[in-house]
């Protein structure tokens, strides 16, 4: 007796081998069966025919840390036939931490991160993990570096070190003996731009120790604390030194550097030759988005949003702030906002920087900084796309070039806040799979390896990634002529199209396009 059968269909298993035609048996959580099983007694069956039957999405970099307990039907995810997310990412989450520091912690990346429920224990990782249990989707977790650092040095410009750095790899190992998969750090972001190389080797070793993975956000923040000036060359020298795997976070070209793939790659696949274990993610749209206080110096950060806030409110700090921002030159211009949170500037969402500025009578600087201190940095942006449709295009077709190695897969670095938010939280998996598939007609069945069976090995997720008998029944039905993103840059909250079902853990979550209300996800551990 089997639970469900998908009749019909063409299995994409995950492998990058040849699609087949079969039917598909569930029972429990489990694919029981694949093959001609049209006899077969089963409570439910649905009719898949002419339609692709593969594993669910895995989502290898999400910020849906708080979006996750707040809405747990996740339909941004859902809809895209995400079954899994990993979270935790760049280092931002609210797990090891003491309540005082969560709390404090819960404001400084409310910009970035939904606020989450008050009430969470996240005094481990272990018991915060225990909350994504019933949640839409299944949930990954990294162990966080900011919180590593917050509740060993609080938010503070300080060197990790002695009995410090000996209770931040503590701290790490217990993460990952609680269920992590790695270690996650934003060297853009706070506190985690504090570190050396040094001391993001000493925690690697211990990610090591455990299989793990050093998930990195690269640096561009305090270069002069990194071996070869951050970036790259930090990211693999970790990686030697360590012997940790190394993966690379949203790692693509951009219009200024379009068409140039080979050089892009170039360190790292010479780092590759050397034996350094090295993935990449990237996802595929033109432009990202961020949060205003990416742009400060560290000395604004000490403290966390109060010691911020602090010093954003006195006249030096903010005509220091003025000058660092106005340091960044012409960058800011193409902002525009997404995310507000307060009612009284609700009419901000959607607004360019520009527009925003000249409402006010004050630079595109000025306004950043009298927003962030209105909305107590609860405020995010994202860029403008680039008018030159031929630039973009070539930044796309890098992507799909980028997608063509075996060691690269998709991150959507989906924020979904409310507002206008960045429309890679609603269509980054349909527009992979769909859209750019068909224009740069690229093979369906390696398309679907990219985004299943690769991130499923990076990441030790154990029976997930591929249609197989005994695997978990994570699975995404679409019509491969059909799927598509339908989120846009002026509309972006809105869900694609030709994804009729989904299943996570073998219960229905998508069924004929729309959410069920199943919330069958559980805390991968």
């Amino acid at each position: 007796m089997f639970d469900l059968v998908l009749r019909g269909g063409d299995v994409v298993d995950g492998t990058g081998a040849p699609r087949i035609r079969a039917d598909v048996g569930v029972t429990g959580d489990e694919i029981s069966a694949i093959g001609t099983i049209e006899d077969a007694e089963t409570r439910e069956a649905i009719d898949v025919s002419g339609l692709v039957v593969a594993p669910g999405f895995i989502d290898t970099h999400a910020h849906s840390d708080g979006a996750l307990l707040n809405d747990p039907q996740h339909e941004n995810g859902l809809r895209q036939g995400i079954t899994t997310e990993i979270i935790a990412q760049d280092g931002m989450s609210f797990a090891p931490l003491s309540p005082e520091n969560f709390e404090a912690h819960r404001q400084y990346l409310g910009g970035i991160l939904q606020p989450p429920p008050e009430d969470l224990d996240t005094s481990s990782i272990a018991r915060f993990l225990d909350r994504y249990d019933g949640a839409g989707c299944n949930t990954v977790m990294l162990v966080p570096h900011g919180p590593i650092r917050l509740e060993t040095l609080g938010f503070e410009d300080l060197p990790l070190e002695g009995d410090p750095l000996t209770e931040a790899r503590r701290l790490v190992a217990e993460g990952m003996v609680d269920g992590a998969r790695g270690l996650a750090t934003g060297l853009s972001y706070y506190p985690q731009s504090y570190s050396t190389t040094e001391e993001l080797t000493a925690l690697c070793e211990v990610v090591a120790e455990h299989d793990g993975v050093y998930v990195t956000h690269i640096r561009n923040h305090n270069n002069d604390r990194a071996f070869g000036g951050g970036g790259i060359p930090e990211a693999l020298e970790i990686g030697r030194r360590s012997g940790v795997k190394v993966h690379i976070s949203h790692y693509r070209t951009s219009v200024p550097n379009a068409g140039q793939t080979e050089e892009l790659m170039a360190d790292i696949d010479a780092a590759k030759s050397q034996g350094i274990d090295v993935t990449i993610e990237c996802y595929p749209y033109v432009v990202g988005s961020t949060i205003p206080g990416y742009f400060l110096p560290g000395e604004f950060h000490e403290g966390g949003a109060e010691g911020m806030l602090a010093r954003l409110g006195t006249a030096d700090g903010y005509q220091a702030a003025l000058r660092a921002l106005e340091a960044w030159g012409g960058v800011l211009d193409t902002g525009c906002w997404t995310y507000v949170a307060s009612e009284a500037n609700q009419s901000l969402i959607g607004v360019g920087f520009a527009d925003a500025a000249a409402d006010r009578g004050v630079s595109v600087e000025q306004m950043m900084l009298d927003v962030m201190l209105e909305e107590r940095l609860q405020c995010g942006f994202r860029y403008a796309p680039s008018p030159s449709v031929g630039r973009i295009r070539q930044v796309e077709a890098d992507i799909m070039e980028l997608l063509d190695r075996d060691d690269y897969m998709i991150g959507s670095d989906a924020i979904p806040l409310p507002g206008i938010p960045h429309p890679r939280a609603y269509g980054c998996f349909p527009r992979f799979v769909g859209r750019l598939r068909r224009r740069h007609h690229r093979p369906l069945e390696q398309v679907i390896q990219r985004v299943t069976q690769n991130p499923a090995r990076r990441f030790n997720l154990e029976r997930r990634g591929e249609v197989r008998e005994g695997f978990v029944a994570d699975l995404v039905v679409f019509d491969e002529d059909q799927i598509v993103d339908l989120a846009t840059f002026e509309d972006p909250a809105v869900p694609p199209a030709g994804i009729p079902y989904v299943l996570v853990n073998g219960q229905v979550a998508v069924d004929r396009g729309g959410v069920t209300g199943t919330l069958a996800g559980r805390a991968v551990r």
